[in-house]
């Protein structure tokens, strides 16, 4: 018998990641590396096994992911997403737990873009009076 998959996806800022959960023993794969050497970061590797602790599911599936575009923050921002809505297609009663913490709602906010004549997006060139 094959082994039941479980797929989402996540995104923040300009990440997306693809997150594919089987049973398994808790190893997390990141882009083909282990997670502690793709997120060197402590803080970055609590707050992707945040959703997996809340739930009590920590030592019990694998995980696979592949997470492109966008910074380490918006990425394990996108994991973070990608494995809360992979937990709900195994189990949807976990949905209010997983809502209360605000781990599926998409977090909106964008780089805003640079305007024309100016230095940046909200930087300006210096005024002159003389």
């Amino acid at each position: 018998m094959a082994e039941i998959k479980h797929n989402a996806t996540g995104r923040r800022k300009s990440s997306i990641a693809r997150v594919s959960m089987s049973p398994g023993n808790g190893r997390i794969v990141v882009n083909e590396k282990p997670l502690d050497s793709y997120f060197a970061r402590e803080t970055l590797q609590m707050m992707i096994r945040q959703p997996l602790e809340l739930t009590g599911m920590s030592g019990k599936y694998n995980i696979t992911a592949k997470v492109v575009g966008g910074g380490l923050s918006g990425q394990a921002g996108a994991l973070r997403h990608g494995i809360s809505r992979a937990i709900l297609s195994i189990d949807n009663d976990l949905r209010l737990k997983l809502k209360k913490e605000g781990f599926l709602t998409r977090d909106p906010r964008e780089t805003e873009r640079k305007k024309y004549g100016q230095k940046g997006a909200r930087k300006r060139f210096q005024f002159s009076k003389r």
